[in-house]
């Protein structure tokens, strides 16, 4: 089908990215026996409008625009955090933030340290121990689990992937997105992927394959990106190299379907595709969504998801009820009918009711605890992607708070999505209702607001000239 037309074949026009409720399945279980296979293809970087199935007129992904059309597409599906690590510890643990304690990449005092008016709240680099990952859950259940390609929670014994629940590991060994023999990391994660299913065909398996592409560097196959280079660009996607990765990830989406169809396996797979953050500014567009990776605004967080598993998804199917990354781990404990690990908390809610028939879920709103600096790699951001803020969604309001100055922006996204009309103060109810709201979360969930003064703070300081990545 051509791409062009398959955005409303989908009904998900540029004119109707907001939709209410879902439309899904009223359908039975598939009948099998055994226990439903799980392949999870997280996209690292990959923004929201990224896709063809999302009305880009650039990028070219077939094969993830089969995959909607064969599944449900959610139009507000959300990551944890608008950077790597944290997103993928609440993903393996189910938990918010400050369950675990990893809120950023590294150090969160990022940037120049005369520009920082707070002290931010310290990081955890490593899962802690004390979490059962979703691999440690389902093994109880009798499912054999792969890490193949990004892990983020620790390289070092005991917080290694094999440490945490994966029977098989494979890991990138070289920087970039090629090796020394030129071969392409997204290409070599498949085959990995291709042949753990291959193997475990027999018994029920966790797949997790986090892809390196497409975070920078931005590096592709020399053909892809001539490819695009003659091609036109639309308004928002212009870059040929980002292009050609994002064809080589569709490529690696079919070659991993494919396989499943070879097997057999397709009817007792749950397939999700997901990406961990909104996507980098200076490669690609989020718009209308404002703001990208590093933001707390929309085009920061709010991420492709599409969710597939033949006779209970319906085809073509699509979904606007905000779901978020912690909600993964109790879904997929009870579609494995496995138990929920004693003792551990999960802050998550299970979104099987979604895949069949429902149009909301039970829970209030959904949260996001950022207390770190980003620095900008753009001229646009100075002179920060974001100082320590929090946020939450409840319905269609949306509120984030700045704890440097405790400014408070509110919106509708039903009728704002672009985060352009900030009413709080048109609409000081509703401003109250969501921050009591997201205090009243913060207290629960013992959440550290950075509060203390930076004393190397200079109000004067000018911005840094110098761009950084």
């Amino acid at each position: 089908m051509n791409r062009r037309n398959f955005l409303k074949t989908l009904g998900l026009t540029a004119a109707s990215l907001i939709v209410p409720g879902c439309t899904a399945a009223v359908r039975s279980t598939p009948s099998s026996k055994k226990k439903p296979n799980f392949v999870f293809i997280f996209i690292d970087d990959l923004g929201w409008r990224d896709l063809g199935y999302m009305d880009s007129r650039y990028y070219e992904t077939p094969r993830i625009d089969k995959l909607a059309s064969e599944g449900v597409a959610f139009t507000s599906a959300y990551a944890n955090a608008p950077n790597c690590a944290p997103t993928r510890a609440c993903l393996m643990s189910g938990q918010y933030g400050p369950r675990h304690g990893v809120y950023t990449v590294g150090s969160p005092e990022r940037g120049p340290a005369n520009m920082r008016k707070l002290i931010p709240t310290p990081n955890a680099t490593n899962l802690d121990t004390k979490v059962v990952t979703i691999a440690d859950a389902l093994k109880t259940a009798g499912y054999t689990s792969a890490c193949i390609g990004k892990w983020h929670l620790g390289n070092k014994e005991p917080y290694r992937p094999q440490d945490r629940g994966f029977d098989v590991v494979v890991a990138r060994t070289h920087g970039g997105h090629f090796d020394k023999q030129r071969n392409y990391l997204t290409d070599t994660l498949t085959d990995k992927a291709i042949e753990f299913i291959d193997a475990n065909k027999d018994k029920p398996f966790f797949l997790y394959l986090a892809h390196h592409a497409v975070h920078t560097p931005i590096q592709a196959k020399k053909e892809l990106i001539a490819k695009y280079k003659k091609e036109k660009p639309d308004k928002f996607h212009n870059n040929p190299t980002y292009a050609a990765m994002i064809e080589s990830v569709d490529q690696s989406v079919g070659k991993v379907l494919d396989k499943l169809d070879e097997l057999t396996l397709a009817e007792n797979t749950v397939v999700i595709f997901y990406s961990d953050n909104g996507g980098y500014g200076n490669a690609t567009s989020m718009a209308p969504l404002r703001g990208s990776k590093g933001m707390l605004y929309e085009g920061g967080i709010r991420v492709p998801l599409l969710i597939r598993w033949p006779g209970v998804t319906k085809p073509r199917s699509k979904c606007d009820v905000p779901v978020i990354g912690i909600d993964f781990y109790p879904t997929m404990l009870q579609i494995a009918k496995a138990k929920k690990p004693k003792k551990h908390i999960l802050d998550g809610t299970s979104i099987l009711p979604l895949l069949k028939r429902a149009d909301k879920l039970k829970r209030k709103a959904i949260f996001w605890h950022f207390p770190a600096y980003l620095e900008p790699y753009n001229e646009k951001q100075k002179p920060w992607r974001t100082t320590p803020a929090g946020a939450v969604r409840m319905g269609d309001w949306k509120l984030i708070e700045f704890f440097e100055d405790n400014r408070i922006e509110l919106y509708n996204l039903r009728d704002d999505i672009s985060e352009k009309n900030n009413l709080a103060a048109s609409n000081p109810d509703k401003a109250k209702e969501l921050h009591d709201l997201l205090a009243d979360w913060r207290k629960k969930t013992k959440a550290p607001v950075p509060t203390e003064k930076n004393p190397k703070y200079d109000p004067n300081a000018a911005a840094p000239k110098k761009k950084r990545k």
